[in-house]
């Protein structure tokens, strides 16, 4: 589906673990400002697709396009300040560091925008209170919270979202979603990998459903059926 406006394009997308094919030709298009929720089982190519846009993972075919620009070869780090940044599945927080610290590393590409320790101590006031605390000796919640903190102070335009919700109590997993719209009201894109079926697509602009590293169904939610979503989750 081209868009009008897309400031990212993802072409033909093939990644391989080995001799095992985790992608097989995923294309779409992501426009300023839009949430889109990737969903499918675990092992559908969701992860791998957000490693591939961020430079963890190389296509083998395919080609990923920022503002026009090819991706491809580009390191991780490079991408980071280019203005994409990931929030990983498990969070992956320095243990050697404080909540503070870990922050700051998401700051050290320096580009500008609304996101600095203040702007992320008042996004999460608790994380203002244990600052000197180490960050994995949070709760899941909190951590949680250290990651989305960490990714927001590298200024990104395009916020990639991998399980947000995962091992979290579902009373912070609603106060995370609560601020989600205000995270990106402040001009971002979002990419949303999430099990939820429900919470993915209440919060979405669009959609795509992911199966065997294929798109099974991409659109506006509300132009499908629940079963037609649950065909293209689980398949015949």
């Amino acid at each position: 589906m081209l868009l009008p406006n897309s400031i990212l394009s993802v072409s033909n997308l093939e990644v391989f673990y080995g001799r095992a094919q985790a992608l097989h030709g995923v294309s779409f298009e992501l426009n300023p400002g839009e949430m889109l929720s990737l969903i499918g089982s675990n092992g559908a190519g969701k992860s791998t697709l957000l490693k591939t846009i961020v430079g963890l993972e190389k296509a083998s075919v395919g080609d990923i396009k920022w503002h026009g620009a090819s991706l491809n070869g580009t390191p991780a780090s490079q991408i980071i300040g280019k203005g994409i940044a990931l929030v990983p599945e498990g969070r992956r927080l320095f243990r050697s560091l404080s909540v503070e610290e870990n922050l700051v590393l998401g700051g050290q590409v320096k580009r500008k925008g609304p996101w600095d320790l203040a702007a992320v101590y008042n996004l999460f006031p608790i994380l203002k209170e244990r600052r000197h605390n180490p960050a994995t000796a949070l709760s899941g919640g909190q951590q949680q919270m250290v990651a989305l903190g960490r990714a927001l102070m590298s200024n990104p335009e395009l916020l990639l979202l991998d399980e947000l919700s995962l091992g979290l109590a579902p009373v912070i997993i609603k106060d995370i979603y609560a601020l989600l719209p205000k995270i990106i009201g402040e001009g971002m894109s979002a990419i949303l990998v999430e099990q939820d079926v429900t919470r993915a697509l209440a919060v979405a602009d669009r959609f795509i459903c992911m199966q065997e590293g294929r798109i099974s169904l991409a659109g506006n939610p509300k132009e499908f059926t629940q079963e037609q979503i649950s065909l293209a989750y689980f398949g015949t």
